[in-house]
């Protein structure tokens, strides 16, 4: 199964089925919280959420190179634009968040499939078209998946 197909169907009946009183492994986020983050990396990667760059060209090309490897992001990887606190879901419930994650990964795919020569700055890997963003945000889910004990 490829990544994509892999985020619209699998992940999102991953999410489905962990408990949402799951304590994480690793981070602050609930589950509650990190199914809306992953909506916001969607959001992001569809061009709905421009972030300047943070690093300069030498250590985005690392960066890349990293991102495009299959090693999994350590835990508390630190992000600069997120804040020390989780925030608060959008959405009453992990049912409505869920349902929004589905409609900006298909947003994401559908922004890329009418614009197939698109590139979107990721603001530490650096501008990347759709297969990119794919790899990273499955590498993400995964990342996330793990936090909750959800690996395959």
């Amino acid at each position: 199964m490829d990544k994509l197909t892999f985020l619209q169907t699998d992940y999102i009946n991953l999410l489905q089925q962990i408990d949402p009183n799951t304590k994480p492994v690793f981070g602050k986020m609930n589950v509650h919280q990190m199914i809306e983050h992953m909506s916001y990396a969607f959001r992001q990667a569809s061009g709905l959420i421009p972030l300047p760059a943070v690093n300069d060209e030498a250590t985005t090309q690392k960066m890349y190179t990293f991102m495009m490897s299959d090693k999994a992001f350590r835990d508390n990887t630190p992000n600069p634009y997120l804040p020390d606190e989780p925030e608060a879901p959008l959405h009453s419930s992990i049912a409505e968040s869920i349902i929004s994650l589905e409609k900006d990964i298909n947003h994401f795919k559908t922004v890329f499939e009418n614009e197939p020569d698109l590139r979107i700055l990721n603001p530490f890997f650096g501008n990347l078209n759709m297969d990119e963003w794919i790899h990273l945000l499955h590498k993400h889910a995964m990342h996330h998946l793990r936090q909750f004990n959800q690996t395959q």
